[in-house]
């Protein structure tokens, strides 16, 4: 059986990937700081260094 996706709608997928990880990323740094916790806060931080 072949694969249905093609190399064009793979990169658009990964794509929309890195988007939702980036703004799920976004959100939890948000709640981080509002509770004020800057292990966590530093360790998002870090994780958000990577996806660069």
């Amino acid at each position: 059986m072949m694969n249905k996706n093609s190399p064009k709608s793979l990169v658009k997928l990964n794509e929309v990937h890195k988007v939702n990880i980036e703004k799920r990323l976004a959100h939890r740094l948000e709640a981080a700081r509002a509770k004020g916790n800057q292990d966590l806060v530093k360790a998002l931080e870090s994780e958000r260094q990577l996806l660069d």
